[in-house]
């Protein structure tokens, strides 16, 4: 077993990098089956500075929130009206893991006595 060793001798400064250089590497390393550990250690610098590069080329743009206007009402009359005519899936995925699936016609204050239970219900840990 073969053990590479580099002694330094001097300070070195520290490297600069281009941005094509840059661009270069964390392309490698986004390739299909690439390790990032192993593109990094290949390019000469520490795995950590390659996540950096990652997170500064590959940065998401932000999306301006945005809010929609809502006009609040009075309840409607007591006459039950159906929120699909020829019926739907209702599908409510809980953060405990839990989920709720209503399907066919469903009262339009059904779906929100359902909301209001599962907003003041207690959460499971």
């Amino acid at each position: 077993m073969t053990k590479t060793v580099e002694v330094v001798t001097s300070v070195e400064r520290r490297r600069r990098w281009s941005r094509e250089e840059k661009e270069r590497i964390v392309a490698a390393s986004l390739e299909p089956d690439a390790v990032a550990s192993e593109v990094a250690r290949a390019a000469g610098i520490h795995s950590s500075q390659l996540f950096r590069w990652r997170q500064q080329l590959c940065a998401r743009t932000r999306v301006p929130v945005a809010f929609n206007p809502v006009q609040v009402t009075s309840e409607p009359a007591a006459t039950p009206q159906p929120v699909a005519e020829r019926g739907g899936t209702i599908e409510i995925e809980l953060a405990t893991g839990g989920r709720m699936r209503i399907t066919g016609p469903v009262e339009a204050r059904t779906v929100a006595a359902l909301m209001k239970a599962l907003a003041l219900g207690k959460r499971r840990r």
